[in-house]
């Protein structure tokens, strides 16, 4: 019987299901394997005398660590100090040891080296050297042994400035020759991101006492994998590392699984658990060794601020020491967008603060909630860390308890590149790019979370079954009801469009009428739901979205549009009564001003005498303090204006109303420029157009722009400056865009002549633009 028989023997005598059975299985095989090398050294030993020093079979890899699976293979090394043995003595006994475990048909990795060698060697070869760190005695010399264990060591710790560069861009040419494990449906156990071998450099960047490993959740994730390789080397007879299709039924029922996609999905959680625990202690081992090398006396942190008591630090997103009596949900969802904003992640210590114990929400969820969320989910692509932060710390199941079934939940299509709940982040980091098309792009965002929250298992029309599930998340959030309800139907229709339009012909009546009924009739919805399609395609990956099939999808919604021209819903004018102490202190000729704390910040009525460049005085003063407008009504009756913002305070205190009477009496503005950056390449252009019929008397404007400090003031001096008068307005702000409607009237009550249209619509888009 061959070595490899009796391994896979010894590996299958109890069920893989038995709970511990894997440690145990491993404990038999490492014993076994040790017991071979023992019995051959011995007999090697024997056929020449050997000196008791200076020479010894070191193992390392796998099967130094006690964990190698049935038909690992043996990777071992002859010592010998090059004193006690002649070069011709010392290479006969490496053949007397090499050579008959090849008969026996092992696999073997071998050297014959000097502890000066394996310094050399590790010196220049960053996989020799975190092989051999985890060097063990295999037989004969243990001093030897301990001796090359422990100078691979102090080279590894002393080198490892130098080092630490060369071990992360190793890992990025791996991960990138073998993909990632959370997201392959044939994944390499071993060498993918998130594998065995990113736990062997967890293990070597703990060794470099530059930073220390996770424990607990990461060992068993690794644990997972190793159960996995062993189930796949008994059921291929074979030392495969890569899970293939053919093999994950049978790999599936050894180990206890339901099915293939209940074991892909415990392999994915477990490579997603290694990755973060290796990107993180990258991460602090990079900051240990720039504060080692930087550090030449007492050294102050460089916090830079970034509002909300929260801090960019040595390339994390940190919380400040007085604001650890402010934890919550709100908090840790602003600390999550400002990260995921920067594309920063945040430090480790800051999310044990905000996470443990887990931050309760109420149900339905407080207004300033649901709004951070929206704001976290239109932070483009760094939302894709942030949300795997939050899922694995446990945030993402305690808030949404739906999004267990779908987590790492793999997809057989052939157009799928992700993971279920990957695919719904990264339609929402799509749908993020194209929230300027819709007049609601909060809904958008939370229907492309929730679109395939019903694909899980024994469900065969996911859409339709998912939609009751993510009304019920949306209800929870707290969402009007007929917001619920938009939501819902997005979610229930969103295959609606391509199938409509690659299966009949777009150009045909009934096939645009069976939109338009989808879409109830509604062009608001419709764009919604035009923008989920694209954004769920683009997301699959390039198969779903190919320039045919995006053709068709555009001119279905062409015809559509047109059919449907004119029928949206527009905002209502305010038209609310002023209150009478309101009416009586303004009409004695001093402003009123009243503040409302909120948990996110306050809301703000401002009422006084109208004027031209009021709403942009008002918007201006905010602004001055520190403020981010969230939401405003504008109206104006009897010649009094009435402002009531919904404002939140990230830099500073909140001032009072005394404060804020005298900045308005003395036309306080903010310090400098009020603009911001020049928006990245791509950004979606600002519009500003006008709304026709939508009022008899005024001018209706619409303006579309991202949301920036001053924006609100900038646009309301456009407006004075064009001599005009905003009788009301609804302003707005959606997952970090701007939509407000302006109702604008002249003094003498005539029309707006199309030319001074024109230059206004100029001057808005100016005033959105600025830099």
């Amino acid at each position: 019987m061959t070595v490899d028989q009796e391994r896979l023997d010894l590996a299958g005598t109890r069920e893989f299901a038995i709970p511990g059975e894997g440690a145990r299985r491993r404990a038999r095989l490492a014993a076994y394997n040790r017991q071979l090398l023992a019995e051959l050294w011995k007999e090697a030993t024997s056929a020449a005398p050997v000196p008791d020093d200076g020479v010894a079979l070191a193992i390392v890899g796998g099967i130094a660590r006690s964990d190698s699976g049935p038909l690992s293979d043996f990777d071992l090394v002859l010592l010998h100090d090059g004193r006690s043995m002649s070069t011709s003595a010392i290479s006969e006994l490496a053949d007397r040891i090499w050579y008959p475990l090849w008969d026996k048909g092992v696999r073997l990795d071998h050297s014959l080296r000097t502890p000066k060698e394996c310094r050399a060697v590790a010196s220049d070869d960053l996989t020799a050297a975190v092989g051999l760190l985890d060097i063990e005695l295999g037989a004969g010399d243990p001093l030897l042994v301990a001796q090359v264990r422990q100078s691979i060591a102090h080279d590894w710790r002393a080198n490892a400035r130098k080092r630490l560069p060369e071990v992360l861009e190793s890992l990025d040419t791996r991960h990138e020759r073998h993909g990632q494990l959370a997201h392959e449906l044939e994944p390499d156990l071993k060498e993918a991101a998130g594998g065995l071998r990113d736990m062997t450099v967890l293990r070597a960047l703990a060794s470099s006492w530059l930073a220390d490993r996770p424990h607990g959740g990461v060992d068993a994730a690794y644990d997972r994998l190793l159960d996995v390789r062993d189930a796949l080397h008994l059921v291929t007879g074979r030392g495969r590392d890569r899970l293939s299709r053919q093999d994950q039924d049978a790999v599936a029922a050894l180990l206890g699984e339901h099915d293939a996609d209940a074991l892909l999905t415990s392999v994915v959680q477990a490579g997603r658990t290694i990755s973060y625990a290796l990107d993180g202690t990258a991460r602090r081992a990079g900051q240990s060794q720039r504060a080692r090398t930087l550090r030449t006396g007492p050294r102050r942190p460089v916090l830079h601020p970034l509002g909300h008591g929260l801090y960019r630090h040595d390339g994390e997103v940190v919380l400040g020491t007085r604001e650890m009596d402010r934890r919550g949900p709100l908090m840790l969802l602003r600390a999550a967008t400002a990260a995921a904003r920067l594309e920063t992640p945040l430090g480790p210590s800051t999310v044990n603060n905000l996470t443990q114990p887990l931050p309760l929400l109420a149900e339905p969820w407080p207004e300033e909630v649901r709004d951070a969320f929206i704001d976290l989910l239109a932070t483009g692509t760094g939302l894709t860390q942030l949300w795997e932060t939050l899922d694995l710390t446990g945030v993402v199941g305690a808030w949404l308890p739906e999004w267990a079934p779908v987590r790492s939940r793999p997809q057989r299509s052939p157009v799928h590149r992700h993971t279920v709940d990957r695919h719904l982040i990264e339609t929402v980091v799509r749908a993020g790019a194209l929230r300027d098309r819709v007049q609601r792009p909060d809904l958008l965002l939370v229907a492309a979370l929730l679109h395939d929250i019903g694909k899980i298992a024994g469900v065969h029309d996911h859409a339709t079954e998912g939609a009751p599930v993510a009304g019920n998340v949306a209800r929870r959030m707290g969402f009007a009801t007929e917001d619920v309800e938009i939501i819902e139907l997005l979610v229930r229709e969103h295959l609606t469009v391509v199938e409509l339009a690659t299966r009949r012909d777009p150009d045909d009546p009934r096939t645009v009428a069976a939109l338009v009924a989808a879409v109830e009739e509604r062009l608001d919805i419709l764009e919604l739901l035009m923008a989920l399609t694209e954004a769920d395609a683009l997301a699959a990956g390039p198969k779903a979205w190919t320039s045919w099939r995006a053709e068709l999808v555009q001119r279905l919604g062409r015809h559509a549009r047109a059919a449907l021209d004119g029928r949206s819903p527009r905002l209502s004018e305010a038209t609310e009564p002023l209150a009478g102490d309101v009416r009586a202190r303004v009409t004695a000729g001093a402003p009123y001003i009243a503040i409302t704390p909120t948990p996110s910040g306050a809301t703000i009525e401002i009422a006084d005498r109208d004027r031209p460049g009021l709403f942009a005085a008002c918007a201006h003063l905010l602004a001055s303090f520190g403020m981010t407008v969230r939401s405003a009504r504008v109206r104006t009756t009897d010649g009094i204006a009435h402002n009531t913002w919904r404002v939140e305070v990230p830099l500073a205190d909140l001032p009072d109303e005394d404060q804020l009477i005298r900045g308005l009496q003395e036309g306080r503005r903010p310090r400098g420029r009020t603009g911001q950056a020049a928006p990245a390449v791509g950004a979606a252009p600002s519009r500003a157009t006008v709304v026709s019929g939508a009022s008899d008397d005024a001018l209706v404007i619409e303006v579309r722009a991202l949301d920036r400090a001053g924006l609100l003031g900038d646009l309301g001096e456009a407006f004075a400056a064009q001599g005009l008068a905003i009788r009301s307005a609804h302003v707005a702000t959606y997952a970090g865009q701007a939509v407000d409607t302006f109702y604008l009237t002249t003094p003498d009550g005539t029309g707006v002549a199309p030319p001074q249209v024109a230059r206004l619509i100029g001057a808005l888009i100016d005033a959105c633009d600025v830099s």
